[in-house]
C-alpha cells in the first residue's frame, strides 16, 4: 500500500509556520519551583507513574472565543507549554489561556496595555488551580527529577529504529528498568531499550545487549543520510553516531571512482557509495553483517556496482583488492578516477596495515607506468591518553612499517568514546615503496615533550663538551 502526500497550499504553509513558530518554549519548566515533579520522586527505582500528580496554581486569562485569534500574539511567548496540555481551553463561550507562572506573577506581568486595547482586564486575569501528572513531563525532565542529583543523569543515548540503546555508568545501573521504561513511555514509536552489557571483544565486534524493557525484537530498519538499511542490531554493529562520518567519506567519491571497504558491516559506506554508481568490493568477516550487506544493496538498487565478500580483512586485502587493483592499473581508463580504501574497525584496523606491505612484487609493477592511480586508505583507530593525535599517527605508522611523511593526508578527530578515549581517521595514500617491500620495524617517535627534551639534553650536552675541550 502507498501513502499519498499532498503539497499543502500557501497559506496553510503560512499557517503552519505561525503555529510552529507558537510552539517553541520561551522558559525552560525545569527553573519553575512550581512546575517540577514532586520532590518525593528522587530515588525512586521502580516506576511509579501516579507519585507524579502534582496541584499548582497556574495563571491564566479568560477572554471571549472572539476575541482570541487577537489575544493570544500578544501572550505567545508567555504561554504554558508541557507535555499532553494544550495552552488555549475551551470553556463554555469563552477560552482559557494558560500562562508560564515563571515569567508572569501578576497582572501587570503581561503587556497589559495592548491587551486592553483588545477589551482584555485585569478582571480576565487570574490563577486557578492546575493538575499535573506523569504525562506532562517529558523523559528528561522525570529522569532528572529521580535520579541522583548530585551524579551524572543519563547525558545520551543511540536511537536506532524502534530500538533505544543506552550505555549506562555503573551509578545508574540500580536504575535502569525505570530508565527503560520511561524511555519507552515518551519517546515515539520506541519498542525496545537495551542497554550495552559488556565491552566489544567478540570476534564479530557486535553489542552484548541486555534487554531492559520492551519487546526482544533486534531485527530493525533505519535511514541514514537518507539511504534505508535494515539488520538485526543484536547480532551486527551499528552506531549512528558515525552517521555524519559515513557521509564525509561518502561524498569524497564520485561516479565511477573505486572504494575497496574492508571491514564493511551492513554497508553504511558501502551501499551509498554503490548508489552513487561507484564501483565497491565489500567485505565483512561476521557471517550475518554479510547477509544483511547483501539485504540493504539489494533493496537500494545498488547491485551491478558493488561485489561483496565473506571473509577475514587480511584475506580480503591479499586476494581481492590485490587482483582487482592490479588489473584496474594494467587497463588504462578513459576517464580519471580515485580509489578509496575504508577500514573502519578502530579497535583493531590498524593492525591489518601490513597487508599492504610487499602486496605485490617489484616485477609486477615495473610494466606498469611510473606514476601510477595508487589508493588513499581511510583507517580508523581508537587512541587514548593525552596527545591522541600524535598517538594514533605512531600506532598507524607502526602497524604500517612506513613513516607517512608526504603521503600523510589529514588526520581527523571522528568523536569522543571515552575519556581520554578518542576515534581518529588517519587518511594517507599508498606509494610504490610501500606496496613492493616487507614491513620495516620503526623506532618510537617521540612525542613533543620527549622531543624538546631531547633537544634540551643536546645542547647541554654540546655546553658540557665545549667547556672541556677549552
Amino acid at each position: 500500500m502507498f501513502s499519498v502526500v499532498t503539497r499543502p497550499s500557501p497559506s496553510k504553509v503560512f499557517n503552519l509556520l505561525i503555529i510552529t513558530k507558537r510552539l517553541r518554549h520561551y522558559y525552560r519548566n525545569m527553573d519553575c519551583t512550581e512546575l517540577l515533579p514532586p520532590a518525593s520522586v528522587r530515588g525512586m527505582t521502580v516506576l511509579q507513574r501516579a507519585d507524579f500528580q502534582k496541584r499548582v496554581q497556574i495563571p491564566r486569562l479568560r477572554v471571549p472565543e472572539l476575541q482570541v485569534q487577537r489575544v493570544i500574539p500578544l501572550v505567545k511567548k508567555l504561554l504554558l507549554k508541557m507535555e499532553h496540555l494544550q495552552p488555549v481551553r475551551a470553556l463554555e463561550n469563552e477560552r482559557e489561556i494558560l500562562l508560564h507562572p515563571l515569567p508572569v506573577k501578576n497582572w501587570q506581568s503581561l503587556p497589559t496595555a495592548e491587551l486592553e486595547q483588545q477589551q482584555v482586564t485585569s478582571e480576565n486575569f487570574c490563577h486557578a488551580e492546575l493538575e499535573l501528572s506523569y504525562e506532562n513531563w517529558s523523559a528528561n525532565e522525570i529522569l532528572k527529577s529521580v535520579l541522583p542529583a548530585d551524579e551524572e543523569g543519563l547525558s545520551s543515548f543511540s536511537r536506532i529504529g524502534h530500538i533505544v540503546h543506552l550505555n549506562l555508568r555503573d551509578h545508574l545501573l540500580p536504575y535502569k528498568q525505570l530508565i527503560g521504561e520511561v524511555l519507552r513511555d515518551k519517546l515515539p514509536n520506541c519498542r525496545t531499550v537495551v542497554n550495552k552489557a559488556a565491552s566489544i571483544d567478540n570476534t564479530y565486534r557486535n553489542f552484548q545487549l541486555e534487554l531492559i524493557c520492551g519487546e526482544p525484537e533486534y531485527q530493525v530498519e533505519t535511514k541514514e543520510n537518507g539511504i534505508p538499511f535494515e539488520f538485526d542490531f543484536s547480532k551486527v554493529y551499528w552506531n549512528p553516531r558515525l552517521s555524519t562520518e559515513h557521509e564525509r567519506i561518502v561524498k569524497l567519491l564520485q561516479p565511477n571512482d573505486v572504494l575497496y571497504d574492508v571491514f564493511a558491516g551492513v554497508g553504511p559506506f558501502s551501499v551509498p557509495t554503490a548508489k552513487k554508481r561507484c564501483q565497491v568490493l565489500a567485505n565483512d568477516l561476521n557471517p550475518v553483517s554479510f547477509h544483511w550487506l547483501q539485504h540493504n544493496a539489494k533493496r537500494n538498487k545498488c547491485l551491478a556496482h558493488i561485489k561483496m565478500y565473506n571473509k577475514d580483512g587480511r584475506e580480503f586485502i591479499l586476494k581481492e583488492l590485490r587482483e582487482d587493483l592490479l588489473e584496474r592499473w594494467r587497463t588504462p581508463a578513459a576517464t580519471p578516477y580515485s580509489i578509496h580504501i575504508t577500514m573502519n574497525l578502530p579497535a583493531m584496523a590498524v593492525e591489518f596495515l601490513d597487508a599492504f606491505r610487499g602486496l605485490y612484487t617489484v616485477e609486477e609493477l615495473a610494466e606498469l607506468p611510473a606514476s601510477l592511480n595508487y589508493p588513499q586508505v581511510h583507517v580508523y583507530s581508537f587512541a587514548k591518553g593525552e596527545n591522541t593525535k600524535i598517538l594514533v599517527q605512531q600506532l598507524v605508522e607502526s602497524n604500517l612499517g612506513a613513516l607517512l611523511g608526504d603521503e600523510l593526508q589529514c588526520i581527523s578527530f571522528v568523536r569522543n568514546v571515552a575519556p581520554n578515549k578518542d576515534m581518529y581517521r588517519v587518511t594517507f595514500r599508498l606509494n610504490r615503496t610501500m606496496l613492493t617491500t616487507a614491513k620495516q620495524t620503526l623506532r618510537k617517535r617521540p612525542c613533543p615533550a620527549e622531543e624538546e627534551e631531547q633537544k634540551e639534553e643536546h645542547v647541554a650536552t654540546a655546553a658540557a663538551t665545549k667547556v672541556k675541550c677549552v
